[in-house]
């Protein structure tokens, strides 16, 4: 005798269509739970300027710089962006399948440092990705490839460096000059009376002394002291 299985023959179509669902399907939901999540709560990427105008993103992988369903790089499975690493550009592809791994998420390319031939390598890695995320890396790599040319036209030229000092610095500095200047005073004025006493003979020949420097000192003093009566 033959019994025949209920589970023999082809299954019913709840689980056709159950079995039939793409890991596409799959991500797109998850992409969209992300995006609710993110959008309508907390972001810690977001950045608000005004509430009647665009957000922005502070993540390091958009590559638009906008807050958006499209450019967000946390509500995308399939997502690449261009990134710049002293002065070479590189083209970041996430990998979904890397996603229990953070640090390997993004696979790195390194983009020719020639225009063209970076748009070539930018089409022919994205050729089958979608078409925004194409146009917007095309225009990502033009404003960062300008970017470079006016980096290395500056570093090109021979110009003064401005090196900035921290105010408790210049405060010190400050105090120190004004410090210097007073003892320069206090000295002047101190030769100044030395030299009037001297010539008045308050010290008489307690000390012995060179007369023609001296002499010569004296002559300096009347000769500022005429310039500065001129001067008046």
């Amino acid at each position: 005798v033959t019994c025949s299985s209920p589970f023999q023959g082809p299954p019913p179509p709840a689980v056709q269509s159950l079995s039939s669902s793409t890991p596409k399907t799959t991500m797109a939901c998850n992409d969209e739970v992300i995006w609710q999540v993110i959008n309508n709560y907390h972001c810690s990427f977001k950045a608000k300027v005004n509430a009647q105008t665009q957000n922005f993103c502070k993540n390091e992988y958009n590559v638009t710089g906008l807050c958006n369903r499209s450019s967000c790089p946390l509500a995308n499975a399939r997502y690449a962006t261009i990134r710049e690493q002293d002065g070479t550009l590189y083209l970041y592809t996430k990998c979904i399948e890397r996603a229990h791994l953070p640090k390997q998420l993004w696979e790195k390319r390194k983009l020719k440092a020639n225009y063209a031939k970076a748009l070539e390598q930018v089409d022919k890695l994205l050729e089958f990705w979608p078409k925004f995320l194409v146009h917007k890396n095309k225009q990502r790599l033009t404003k960062m490839h300008q970017y470079l040319i006016r980096v290395r036209k500056l570093a090109a030229r021979n110009e003064p460096e401005t090196v900035t000092l921290p105010n408790r610095k210049e405060k010190m500095l400050r105090r120190k000059e004004a410090k210097a200047e007073r003892a320069a005073q206090l000295d002047n004025a101190i030769e100044k009376e030395l030299l009037e006493r001297l010539q008045s003979g308050t010290y008489g020949d307690i000390y012995n002394f060179p007369t023609r420097q001296y002499e010569k000192a004296l002559q300096e003093v009347e000769e500022e002291e005429e310039e500065e009566e001129e001067e008046e």
